[in-house]
């Protein structure tokens, strides 16, 4: 891997497969009273609700699972459409017959499948976080802008009609300016107990389970659920929650990439990832916007306790010149209570969704960006995958122009992990 990846050098490879799409590779348009044709990689679990949605507005044309055990109930609620465990057989099979694709694998498998689907001309809905790296998630997003691509990241709670509410309220100055702001997922998973390797399922194909990732031998603690908590596979509780938390501010404050990442008590281990961890990402000012301190936490952070928060429901404290907006969800209330008992809420000018999996149909039919599309979702995701570098190696400043980590060696290997002989790019 080069020391430094230049954001020409991106550019440069995704202009050339969007190039290589137009020479015959893109899908039939589907215009916007047609059905899409839609197939699907990874239909257990969070993948089994995504069929079911693309299921009853479009036509299913392929499904896709490593695992026939996992997949097993979307396989036989749809035993006509056509079954593959290979991706990639998938596409040899039915390229032209595809034009949208929903990925629903574990982190490491993210990157592959979206990969062949931008340079086929597809469409993509993929499941949060965007990618396994930095380099991955910028490659993605930069190739599905060059190749004109419908994205949509599986970021569903940005649909929540409170969640628009909370941005309203940012935006209308509710409590001034906004200097600072203090997220947190409250859960104590990671860290798991260590691989045992039985014999693999006869319903599982390990190796492409595996995939461009590191082979540490089929095990419980991996497959099917908690690769998760492992880094050759996973991404922790922050690559699993942080783009659903992090989206409202995100949002709210208009915020691209830090500048500077860094990390407060950490004990990490090289294999497993945390049940607890503090980070700081900081954003320069930005339009009329000032700079942004963005805490990203595992566990609830003191500063809940201190300035008397009630916790309920809560998941992000918007820090203000003029007061604090609590939020999650669900649920938005204003500090100091007694000064915010007679406000009242600015106008509703944020639409409400037609539905998070209905955005993106619509856009695959030439419709509106849907509101996580890759421009959108990519920085946030890269913004997650950061806070996690800052606790496996510590701090460093951050050139999100060139994917550039300065005053600290350590990240560079980490932003663009090698691929297993057989999947390279």
């Amino acid at each position: 891997m080069p020391t430094q990846i230049t954001r020409r050098e991106a550019l440069k490879t995704a202009a050339a497969v969007g190039a290589f799409g137009v020479s015959g590779y893109f899908a039939r348009a589907a215009g916007a009273n047609e059905k899409l044709n839609i197939a699907a990689i990874g239909i257990g679990g969070q993948g089994a609700g995504n069929v079911k949605a693309a299921a009853t507005a479009h036509t299913l044309v392929a499904l896709c699972d490593v695992d026939t055990d996992r997949g097993g109930k979307t396989f036989a609620a749809y035993p006509t459409v056509k079954r593959f465990t290979d991706f990639r057989k998938m596409f040899d099979a039915m390229d032209k017959q595809i034009d949208a694709v929903i990925i629903s694998t574990p982190d490491h498998m993210h990157f592959h499948p979206a990969f062949w689907s931008f340079q086929r001309g597809k469409h993509v809905y993929l499941e949060k976080p965007l990618a396994h790296n930095v380099w991955q998630v910028r490659k993605l997003t930069d190739m599905a802008r060059v190749n004109k691509l419908a994205t949509q990241l599986g970021a569903q709670r940005h649909a929540i009609p409170n969640m628009a509410r909370v941005v309203e309220l940012i935006r209308a100055k509710a409590i001034g300016e906004v200097k600072e702001v203090h997220a947190w997922i409250g859960t104590a998973r990671g860290m798991p107990k260590d691989a045992d390797h039985p014999p693999v399922p006869a319903t599982l194909n390990w190796d492409l389970w595996v995939g461009p990732a590191k082979d540490h031998g089929y095990s419980k603690a991996f497959a099917p659920y908690n690769w998760r908590f492992w880094w050759d596979y996973g991404t922790g509780e922050t690559g699993n929650w942080g783009c659903h938390i992090l989206d409202v501010a995100f949002w709210a404050l208009d915020l691209k990439y830090p500048t500077r990442v860094s990390a407060t008590d950490t004990r990490p281990d090289p294999l497993k990832t945390p049940t607890k961890m503090s980070t700081r990402l900081d954003f320069p000012a930005r339009g009329t916007r000032g700079p942004v301190a963005l805490h990203w936490y595992q566990g609830q952070p003191a500063i809940v306790k201190q300035k008397g928060i009630d916790a309920k429901n809560i998941n992000s404290l918007f820090m203000g010149t003029d007061g604090i907006l609590a939020c999650g969800f669900n649920d938005r209330k204003l500090y100091p209570v007694e000064q915010f008992k007679d406000y009242t809420a600015p106008e509703v000018t944020i639409p409400k969704s037609p539905g998070f999996h209905k955005e993106w149909f619509a856009a695959c039919q030439g419709g509106s960006p849907a509101t996580c599309n890759f421009d959108y979702s990519g920085p946030m995701t890269e913004t997650v995958l950061l806070a996690n570098l800052a606790y496996r190696v510590g701090d460093f400043e951050w050139d999100a122009a060139t994917l550039t980590a300065r005053g600290n060696p350590a990240v560079t290997p980490l932003l663009k992990e090698e691929f297993r002989k057989g999947w390279e790019i």
